[in-house]
């Protein structure tokens, strides 16, 4: 079953989701080669492409586990919630409709 990860991001986290962004990368590519990553990416804090020192609100995720229990493991185990980049996150069940 696919899932919405939905991480939250830190006070002040713009410097350490940069120290820890190809840690978290490397989970996104392997969920990627393993055929279960629907889309990734961040949240800019204001309505730019690059958003500069405004940072992120945080970033979305959505990708195949077997359980919800094993995507809220996974999304636990982001780089980013070790860095302190994320404050934490938010995981659902999302059913794809279009396209």
């Amino acid at each position: 079953m696919l899932y919405m990860i939905l991480g939250r991001e830190a006070e002040g986290g713009l410097e350490r989701r940069a120290a820890s962004r190809e840690a978290h990368l490397g989970r996104l590519r392997a969920l990627a080669d393993e055929g279960r990553l629907v889309l990734a990416g961040p949240l800019p804090a204001i309505d730019a492409e690059d958003p500069g020192p405004a940072g992120f609100a945080g970033s979305l995720v959505v990708a195949e586990f077997a359980s919800l229990e094993q995507a809220r493991e996974w999304a636990d185990a982001d780089p980013y919630v070790h860095a302190g980049a994320w404050s934490g996150s938010e995981v659902h069940p999302f059913k794809g409709v279009l396209p």
